[in-house]
């Protein structure tokens, strides 16, 4: 869940980029609603109450406090991620299932999509357009998968390090001035362990994994080497820089890996990454 931030290093405040796509017609909504309640209906889950945030349509089988309260978080962060880094909203209405109970999300995912979820906490899909989420673990799985459909509009084919960094990286996250900035996490603990064990792969080894590698064996260690990557660039003031930088570069550096070593301005990665295991090593949580 976000909090208010007290004071952090943000990046100086800019003006936000023109959203290109992603407004739709009241018509456009009220057609969609339409389609959701006979889908809820088909599923058995017709209680769920429905709002409208667009791009989204929210629908939650809380009470409306909750509903309401959460219709405020994606409010929220998708202005201040709007604001930071995407020039471009998802193409079509999404929708967002808000179940407050695994028993409800287990079943009602399983009848909306034919599948069981692979995740008790949440996911984006975007064959089935929505993001599904059990909220009783919290709101920070909500907030990582809003990245994923914001970077699948605004920067197509992203590499997996990028995508689950940005969107890890916000899990636990804070505002300030209209600003979204992470927080360490509980990702700290393993990647702190791991480096004084064993270390993580290098950074052009990260960066070139293709999706199977980096969902794959090692893939919680790809996960938090990416986003305390992420956390170092945005507590260097570089974040914002580097996404757009990759995402303009993406055909001639589809790995972000030159992007990120220019952004850097390092001659020597392998020092970089001495320096940068012991910038995370120096880190706590809580």
């Amino acid at each position: 869940m976000l909090v208010a931030l007290a004071a952090c290093g943000a990046e100086p405040k800019r003006e936000p980029p023109r959203i290109a796509n992603g407004v739709f017609t009241p018509d456009a909504y009220e057609a969609h609603v339409a389609a959701l309640k006979k889908r809820l209906a088909k599923a058995n889950a017709l209680s769920m109450r429905i709002r409208i945030e667009g791009p989204f349509v929210i629908a939650g089988n809380g009470t409306t406090e909750q509903l309401d309260r959460y219709v405020e978080l994606v409010h929220r962060v998708t202005g201040e991620l709007e604001a930071d880094f995407f020039a471009e909203r998802p193409k079509k209405i999404l929708d967002i299932f808000l179940f407050e109970d695994a028993r409800s999300y287990e079943l009602t995912v399983r009848a909306l999509t034919g599948e069981s979820p692979t995740t008790p906490y949440g996911f984006y899909s975007s064959t089935h357009g929505g993001l599904f989420m059990n909220v009783a673990t919290g709101g920070g799985t909500l907030v990582h998968e809003l990245v994923h459909p914001y970077v699948e509009a605004d920067f197509p084919d992203a590499p997996a390090w990028l995508n689950e960094g940005l969107g890890s990286l916000f899990e636990q996250s804070g505002a300030r001035d209209g600003h979204i900035v992470g927080f360490t996490n509980w990702r700290l603990a393993g990647l702190q362990q791991t480096l004084a064990d064993r270390g993580v792969p290098t950074f052009q080894a990260l960066t070139h994994l293709g999706d199977n590698e980096f969902y794959g064996n090692g893939s919680g260690t790809h996960y938090a080497q990416a986003r305390y990557l992420m956390y170092y660039l945005q507590e260097r003031g570089l974040l914002r820089d580097f996404y757009q930088r990759a995402r303009s570069a993406r055909a001639e550096d589809p790995s972000g890996y030159q992007t990120l070593v220019a952004v850097l301005g390092e001659k020597d990665m392998a020092a970089f990454q001495i320096h940068w295991a012991a910038f995370v090593s120096a880190l706590e949580f809580p």
